[in-house]
């Protein structure tokens, strides 16, 4: 029996598959200029050998690897693999197609060297003011939030590690409750700088992303804490230097509402769209209920990017140890989540 040539159904899902792929890249192409991003690169990175030998590669190629790396939630190894594999892959990161994919040694060494010289800071901020450019972010108002990142090296067995009960801040005399203080004993195989915390109750061993973001919840500055770190006591911390507009608005759930952080909203001249909680065998008024439903209806998008995050990156889990990878993990999905949507936002504004 002769065998068709007419592709199967799988074959035809395949191509529709790539093509998309195909297509996504090169929209962020278009989108993005990586002539500043090379030169950042550039200062922060001093090209080497792999371990297997393999010769130096630019910066760049192997920044657009995490990038791939992320969308794709690939390991090291899965990325160099992939880059070989697909067409879409090797067009994006710009390799000749006859030469092979940097391994996975020098995409780690990378990593690694830009996070000790906090380059992934100045590459996330060079991203958000080109976007900001094109008008795909915007100033005018935005949210502050915080997600947990598990770190999957925990404590076992009967160890004690410092706990503290989420949103509950020590210095902060509104808040009553008193904290749960245990002795920490090191473990082999632990992530020593990460911790505890008490959230719905569960208990969390990770690290905290803190996160402010435009209305539409493209992220505009990532801050990064161990999980025990509550968020009404480094407000100030977490919107240091984030480009929002005077007479904007900020919009955040209870757990940043104190008087402290009213007044430092104030004297950044930001209106306070903090959620209202209630005191203490009081009820809300009704006036201050409508303004929380309000809130809520605005603060929706970054929950969403927060989800959007977990489900499309296979996120939401620390994939190195220690809080400085934690954060450089953060900023790359933070990064990699506005790329994602900056191609569907452009096509909106058509």
């Amino acid at each position: 029996m002769e065998k068709s040539n007419r592709p199967s159904f799988f074959d035809l899902a395949q191509q529709g598959r790539k093509s998309k792929t195909r297509d996504f890249l090169r929209n962020v192409d278009q989108i993005i200029d990586w002539r500043p991003i090379q030169n950042i690169i550039h200062k922060h990175y001093t090209k080497g050998h792999s371990a297997s030998g393999q010769p130096s590669v630019a910066g760049l190629v192997l920044f657009k690897m995490l990038l791939l790396q992320t969308w794709y939630g690939l390991s090291d190894y899965q990325v160099e693999d992939r880059v070989n594999d697909s067409l879409a892959f090797t067009e994006f990161i710009g390799i000749p197609l006859d030469f092979a994919s940097p391994d996975h040694s020098l995409v780690s060494k990378f990593r690694t060297e830009l996070t000790k010289t906090k380059a992934f800071e100045k590459l996330f901020k060079e991203v958000t003011k080109q976007l900001m450019k094109k008008g795909i972010i915007v100033k005018e108002g935005a949210i502050v939030d915080a997600t947990l990142t598990r770190s999957p090296r925990s404590p076992k067995g009967k160890a004690t590690y410092e706990i503290t009960n989420d949103r509950e801040d020590p210095k902060d005399p509104e808040q009553e409750k008193e904290q749960l203080k245990l002795v920490k004993v090191k473990q082999p195989g632990v992530d020593d700088e990460a911790r505890w915390v008490y959230k719905g109750g569960d208990f969390t061993f990770g690290y905290k992303s803190h996160a402010v973001s435009d209305p539409n919840g493209l992220f505009i500055k990532i801050h990064t804490t161990e999980a025990n770190v509550n968020e009404i006591s480094n407000l100030e911390e977490v919107l240091a230097n984030v480009p929002i507009e005077k007479g904007a608005r900020l919009f955040g759930d209870k757990g940043y509402r104190s008087k402290k952080n009213e007044k430092l909203l104030k004297k950044m001249g930001l209106k306070n769209g903090i959620m209202h909680k209630k005191s203490r065998g009081k009820s809300l008024s009704r006036a201050k209920q409508e303004m929380n439903a309000f809130i809520t209806q605005h603060r929706y998008p970054i929950k969403r990017s927060f989800g959007g995050i977990k489900h499309w990156f296979n996120s939401g889990v620390a994939r190195y140890v220690g809080l400085e990878k934690t954060h450089t993990q953060h900023l790359m999905e933070a990064i990699a989540y506005n790329l994602k949507r900056s191609p569907g936002i452009v096509m909106s504004m058509s």
